[in-house]
């Protein structure tokens, strides 16, 4: 199931610089993590829809290149983000 806008409205707020931010990598980082969750629990009920599978591995590939990108840039938001979004076990 897709974010509805509030939810996004609500990641922009509380990752963004803005509320309208939606172009920072910790929100794209958080709205990537939510879609990842979902489709997560997407594949415990339909263990063989390898189509969305496919997603889920791009979903992931972007984040990681995004969460490297941020630690390049800047190591306390890159920790922040990370921390808040709860990411390394």
């Amino acid at each position: 199931m897709p974010l509805t806008k509030e939810q996004k409205q609500e990641i922009k707020s509380k990752y963004g610089k803005t509320p309208n931010d939606s172009g920072s990598p910790e929100v794209q980082i958080a709205i990537l993590t939510n879609r990842i969750n979902e489709l997560s629990e997407h594949f415990g009920k339909n263990v063989k829809d390898h189509h969305s599978r496919q997603g889920l591995l791009k979903m992931v590939g972007k984040r990681r290149r995004l969460l490297d990108y941020l630690q390049q840039k800047n190591v306390d938001r890159y920790r922040k983000i990370i921390k808040e979004l709860d990411l390394r076990k």
